[in-house]
């Protein structure tokens, strides 16, 4: 059985930073690819970021580049997302996937999912 659990969110300041980690279960961590999606309040799952199973980074959204670093730790079965520049717009509950494209947004959340929220 799949399981990710996601954590690390939490209230920040607008500027700040988080760093949010999804420990991942029931599945070759290590071969799959890995994305972060968020959903933030009345809108559609957004894309934020995925990774190959190399530990490349392959896909960003726009609104995050320069800002987000996603990375991942095979021999901890661990996704991450290091957060920067936060903004407002940021705020959303964010969750791991164990794909590699832009269908991860059609995957329901299989963890709690973790909520970060930006706000002064």
């Amino acid at each position: 059985e799949v399981q990710l659990v996601e954590s690390g969110g939490g209230m920040v300041q607008p500027g700040g930073s988080l760093t949010l980690s999804c420990v991942a279960s029931g599945f070759t961590f290590s071969s799959d690819y890995m994305s972060w999606v968020r959903r933030a309040p009345d809108a559609g799952p957004e894309w934020v970021s995925a990774i190959n199973p190399a530990g490349v980074p392959i896909h960003y959204a726009d609104s995050v580049k320069g800002r987000f670093t996603i990375s991942r730790d095979n021999a901890k079965n661990t996704l991450y997302l290091q957060m920067n520049s936060l903004k407002p717009n940021d705020t959303a509950l964010y969750y791991c996937v164990p794909d590699g494209g832009i269908q991860a947004t059609l995957t329901a959340p299989l963890g709690p999912g973790t909520q970060v929220t930006v706000s002064s």
